[in-house]
């Protein structure tokens, strides 16, 4: 006999049929590809025909990697600085739902959150036309005599740590900050109204209620977010990219596409982007187990 309850279980696995399948073919069938890491690959040869190479390849990363060295640790720099960056979104959020008029409320979060809605290759046209040598910034200031000569943050090697966290703020940090604003907005009311009867002010409510409320949020997307250093994303570091500032903004994603399509190294781009998924997966159960161990909880 099928229950009501049963029924309805069943039409939501159905529903998560195309998704599961989804995840199946773009997440997991591409495994099949990891055995070309482990072979001399030539394309048009049948893999049957190929050369078994064994770990040659994982071996060549650190013993010839110079370039894939440099990549890790720009790749680990640039997750680092937006680690260091988490808080903002939450800041965002408080500041949001603390507006007293819902309007302004809502226009500022549209503001914030358009940026992310808006693809890498119109940013990275947006920031050329006010940032490079002859862009609006430099213009403005030339014409007001306020510098003796141009400069560029698109091609400053120096800066090109920071200027890249900026931008990566200014695009998602809107974003972000939605999931916390849900999170604030679950919170019991009775909560506010009887902290405002004990007396707390704004910023009393803000530290003992709202702060302990969206903890448990803020912890869970930390955590995935250090197991997922490594994927730091690709085109961001792609678009931005040019040969002054080649060497500090190359990340392990943009690495894999040009040792991998540009370069033909086919076997050798796949035993990184093993070596990149099997780190990451060892960072998530790390960081769950510590998460379990010091919380009692765990994010999976």
């Amino acid at each position: 006999m099928v229950t009501k309850r049963s029924s309805k279980d069943m039409s939501l696995l159905l529903m998560a049929i195309p998704l599961i399948l989804l995840t199946f073919v773009f997440f997991y069938l591409p495994i099949y590809g990891w055995i070309y890491a482990f072979f001399d690959y030539q394309p048009g040869v049948p893999l049957g025909d190929q050369h078994f190479a064994g770990i040659k390849y994982f071996q060549m990363l650190f013993e010839n990697g110079n370039e894939f060295v440099n990549a890790l640790k720009n790749t680990l720099t640039f997750s680092f600085l937006i680690f260091l960056c988490a808080p903002l979104p939450i800041i965002l959020a408080i500041m949001v739902t603390e507006v007293r008029s819902k309007k302004v409320s809502k226009i500022i979060q549209t503001v914030t959150s358009l940026p992310n809605f808006i693809s890498w290759i119109l940013v990275f046209s947006i920031f050329f036309v006010f940032f490079s040598n002859g862009g609006f910034v430099n213009s403005t200031l030339d014409h007001l005599q306020l510098i003796d000569e141009p400069f560029s943050l698109m091609s400053d090697s120096d800066r090109v740590w920071l200027v890249q966290t900026l931008v990566y703020l200014w695009k998602n940090i809107g974003w972000s900050a939605i999931i916390y604003i849900a999170a604030i907005a679950g919170i019991d009311g009775e909560l506010y109204d009887a902290a405002e009867i004990d007396g707390a002010g704004r910023m009393g409510k803000i530290r003992y209620i709202t702060l302990p409320g969206i903890k448990p949020t803020f912890i869970v997307l930390l955590l995935i977010s250090v197991g997922g250093m490594l994927n730091n994303g690709f085109e961001q570091y792609f678009v931005f990219s040019n040969p002054l500032i080649a060497e500090k903004i190359e990340v392990l994603d943009t690495y894999v596409y040009r040792v991998g399509l540009g370069n033909a190294q086919y076997a050798y781009a796949t035993a990184v982007g093993i070596f990149k998924t099997i780190v990451s997966i060892i960072l998530l159960f790390s960081v769950n187990a510590l998460s379990k161990y010091m919380r009692k909880e765990s994010i999976f």
